[in-house]
């Protein structure tokens, strides 16, 4: 709590010799077994709207550092999107761009690490962001997130498989044909629909493990094990308002993809705190 802050590359070096020191917690997490799942609660629509509205404080509190930390978002979005469009893959542009939801849970690691120290009463700093390099969660968040960038690259090649069997294999000659032959042919229909319930497959698993999972690994001594088996069944539990509440994040981050990703340094922050929150209303 006192610890002071140089430069950030001694700070972060700082926190790299800390993710060392707890190495072998960090291990004994991962090992943990699932026989102590905590209690889960039901959740309504009001909660939705009750954390939104925290969301929005936390927010509103935290802006300048929450701003700071998601700014590259759009930078890297853009960057995917403009290599898509240098190399001819316009079929892969929306799938990436509908991909944010699958690893938008890494990007709100920090945001609710923000909002648990907002709700102790302490003033956040963006330096508590990286407060995970020195967790002993730090090795079962890590190997959530690279289960999350996994599903991700899985999901792209899904995508192009489904376009290479419909409108492929060839690549369009430019956006304007690609979307043209989705709209008006049969086979564009068909590559449309068919994305459209993959992805959902692949954004329900993605949702399902991570709900809770990473908030809980940052909140207590749980246990990958214990979070993943808790976050599937907060969301068995609680089905239509979870699927409400990922619905919610999907549409956000896919409008707030539209103006060169720049609705992402508002839309990320709020649903990340108002994502903490969740899982305290969720999990007793």
């Amino acid at each position: 709590m006192g610890q002071t802050i140089g430069n950030p590359l001694s700070w972060l070096a700082q926190n790299v010799g800390g993710a060392g020191t707890h190495l072998g917690e960090s291990i004994e997490q991962v090992k943990s077994p699932t026989n102590d799942i905590p209690q889960i609660r039901r959740l309504a629509m009001q909660d939705l709207v009750q954390v939104l509205k925290l969301g929005l404080q936390d927010f509103a509190a935290c802006r300048s550092d929450a701003m700071f930390l998601v700014f590259f978002y759009p930078l890297v979005g853009i960057a995917l999107i403009m290599s898509a469009m240098a190399e001819q893959l316009f079929p892969l542009m929306v799938p990436m761009i509908l991909g944010f939801a699958i690893i938008g849970p890494v990007a709100a690691l920090g945001l609710y690490e923000m909002s648990a120290r907002r709700e102790a009463g302490f003033k956040p700093r963006w330096s508590d962001a990286f407060s995970v390099l020195r967790s002993t969660a730090f090795l079962p968040i890590l190997i959530l997130s690279l289960f999350l960038a996994a599903l991700f690259i899985t999901w792209l090649v899904a995508a192009n498989l489904i376009y290479i069997h419909t409108l492929g294999p060839d690549q369009p000659e430019n956006m304007r044909s690609f979307l043209t032959e989705v709209f008006t042919s049969r086979s564009g229909h068909i590559m449309a629909l068919s994305g459209m319930f993959v992805g959902a497959l692949f954004a329900v698993t993605a949702f399902a493990v991570s709900f809770i999972s990473f908030p809980m690994l940052l909140d207590r001594r749980a246990g990958l094990p214990v979070a993943v088996v808790t976050s599937l069944r907060a969301v068995r539990l609680n089905f239509k308002i979870t699927m409400i509440w990922g619905a919610l994040i999907g549409a956000s981050l896919a409008l707030a993809a539209i103006p060169f990703f720049v609705g992402m340094i508002i839309v990320v922050p709020v649903l990340g705190h108002a994502t903490w929150h969740l899982y305290r209303r969720a999990v007793v």
